[in-house]
């Protein structure tokens, strides 16, 4: 049978394919009596006026905007002036589905800084936040080595979410934990004592900031904090010998609680 037949009114299938739909669908519509063909061939194939094909067009429109195929019928046969009222809440919460996505959009394009940058602060907000021993690129450093990790996938997801104002909180616990720190190795606390553990815990707590840091994971920061020459400057600038003494603290606390420092791996 040709797609279009006497007076331009066109089979199902064509009316199917111009409207993008399926054969099936326009077949429910019309049992729902949502979209009725207007003819019928010799042989009761179904024929679609131009009309019909614009009554389809407007089905999908509605559709589109979330609206049940009930609620398309009224409207498809209301007078223009009774459309007004569930069109207007239609629009209404379409606009609110688009600064959804919008919020969602802009908490995408911040995991995404996150993950690139390391840090959603400029190098001047770094530093004031910080202080002036802080590098800003640290974090460059930071996701050029640990970049390819979970532990940076999950340091990004926190980062993307946290303010200035969290980022100026978790600075001043870090520099409160680094001073007690320097305290402690100066007393001659000794890593293993109750006094040292706790530290290590509130340490290990700092880094579960940014990801979530087990015990074996804490056992080879301490061993970098003491082998890289950056860290261990970072460290015995606040007390000397510092980097050292805080890898026997962190050392000491996973040994207590079954880890053994030597052969701890990233895990």
């Amino acid at each position: 049978m040709d797609d279009v037949a006497g007076h331009g009114e066109l089979t199902v299938g064509a009316a199917a394919a111009h409207a993008g739909v399926t054969v099936r669908t326009l077949h429910h519509w019309d049992a729902l009596g949502l979209v009725r063909p207007s003819g019928r061939t010799a042989g009761g194939y179904r024929l679609y006026s131009a009309a019909d094909v614009a009554r389809i067009h407007r089905v999908l429109v509605y559709r589109e905007l979330g609206l049940p195929l009930d609620d398309i019928r009224g409207l498809l046969d209301a007078p223009a002036a009774d459309m007004a009222v569930p069109l207007r809440q239609q629009r209404a919460q379409l606009l609110d589905r688009i600064a959804r996505l919008q919020a969602m959009v802009d908490a995408v394009d911040r995991l995404m800084e996150a993950a690139s940058a390391g840090i959603l602060l400029s190098a001047e907000e770094q530093v004031a936040i910080f202080g002036q021993r802080w590098e800003p690129s640290w974090a460059a450093g930071a996701r050029d080595r640990w970049g390819g990790t979970a532990q940076w996938t999950q340091y990004a997801e926190r980062a993307a979410g946290m303010t200035r104002e969290d980022w100026q909180r978790v600075a001043a616990g870090v520099a409160a934990l680094e001073g007690d720190l320097a305290a402690a190795k100066r007393a001659g606390v000794r890593p293993g004592s109750g006094e040292a553990n706790a530290l290590a815990e509130r340490h290990r707590a700092s880094i579960g900031v940014y990801f979530d840091c087990t015990h074996a994971m804490h056992v080879c920061l301490g061993r970098k904090y003491a082998a890289d020459p950056g860290f261990a400057a970072y460290y015995d600038a606040i007390e000397p010998g510092l980097a050292g003494w805080l890898r026997d603290v962190i050392d000491a606390n996973a040994r207590d609680r079954g880890i053994d420092p030597d052969s701890a791996t990233w895990t």
